[in-house]
């Protein structure tokens, strides 16, 4: 018989306070930290007090509080369970959290068990076309064109620790899946790149499919004839040398931070026979190309009059034209045309 591990009721916040961690800043059910499974300066590990799941947007992955234990020890499924469980030390040296943490036990004591290491943490049940509000809702917060969404994404149903949940899934190339939604931000195994190609000698690249779908959304709603590649975390970076190097012209759309500028003169360095146009500039003084895009969709629609008592779904729709008249005014973003190619 299948038991569930009664470590995932534990909270991961009261995980890491016990070693001394402290979120930087919370939301509304979410805390952000320095990463304790690597060297920053800005806050990008997340934890989802509702869900108890992490991500670390720097590595690109995530879970539950058994898979930090397993990565912070460097131990394997039935051995961070058992740590968590008895509170012992394991070989590093690091403390586990006692039994006394987290959550109580129900009436009667009921032990903790322990869940085989084949489980998955995180289970894709299905995927279908994007239709749920909720999704179609989140992508036009974002400012993302209706038909680049149908396009490129998937509504996909997964399963955590046994409860189901949706979100919006952009499949990388070895099948695995970016989740996004109005409360999650993760994925599934296994993390790799995601490229499309046309065939193309000129090749446009963004650190997460959201950036992508942005760009799409400005410029080419309808059809990309240039190819693409979307690294969904700047770790896989060397994934995607083989194909961004075959292209003589490579245009990085990657974030206006101290990650952006080190992948952009990564991808310099490690593609020496390319040229690298960084676009960065052209949406200066913005996070990255969703950032921007929200953002002129916010300045246009400041200009139109104001309509009270107006419903969500007007409200939406509304934003959807907004990216239309947007349409003219985006050609700084959209790269240098060359002999040849048309993009």
């Amino acid at each position: 018989m299948t038991v569930i591990p009664h470590c995932n009721r534990i909270s991961i916040r009261d995980f890491l306070a016990r070693r001394g961690i402290q979120p930087k800043y919370e939301r509304n059910g979410y805390g952000m930290y320095l990463s304790p499974l690597r060297e920053e300066r800005t806050p990008s590990f997340k934890v989802d007090y509702v869900r108890n799941l992490w991500y670390d947007f720097g590595l690109g992955e995530g879970g539950t509080l058994r898979t930090l234990v397993m990565r912070l020890e460097r131990c394997d499924s039935r051995e961070a369970v058992r740590r968590l469980q008895n509170g012992e030390k394991g070989d590093t040296g690091i403390a586990s959290l006692s039994p006394g943490i987290g959550e109580p036990l129900g009436v009667g004591g009921v032990s903790p068990v322990v869940c085989s290491a084949t489980v998955p943490t995180l289970c894709i049940l299905s995927d279908a076309s994007l239709r749920h509000p909720a999704l179609v809702g989140y992508l036009a917060s974002r400012g993302i064109v209706p038909s680049v969404a149908a396009a490129f994404c998937r509504e996909v149903r997964y399963e955590v620790n046994g409860r189901a949940f949706f979100a919006v899934g952009f499949r990388n190339d070895a099948e695995g899946w970016e989740l996004r939604s109005e409360r999650f931000k993760g994925g599934s195994s296994p993390k790799h790149i995601t490229t499309l190609d046309n065939r193309s000698d000129t090749v446009i690249a963004f650190e997460g499919f959201m950036d992508f779908l942005a760009y799409l959304s400005l410029k080419h709603p309808e059809r990309l004839h240039i190819d693409a590649a979307v690294l969904n975390s700047v770790v896989n970076l060397p994934k995607a040398v083989p194909f961004l190097s075959r292209h003589p012209v490579i245009h990085a759309f990657f974030d206006n931070d101290e990650a952006g500028r080190k992948t952009t003169a990564d991808l310099i360095r490690l593609c020496p026979r390319s040229e690298v146009i960084d676009q960065r500039y052209f949406y200066s003084g913005h996070k990255d190309v969703n950032d921007y895009l929200i953002a002129r969709i916010k300045g246009h629609a400041e200009k139109l009059p104001a309509t009270k008592n107006i419903s969500e779904t007007k409200a939406v729709q509304a934003l959807r034209n907004n990216l239309q008249a947007l349409k003219a005014e985006t050609a700084e973003i959209e790269p240098p045309r060359r002999k040849g190619v048309k993009i």
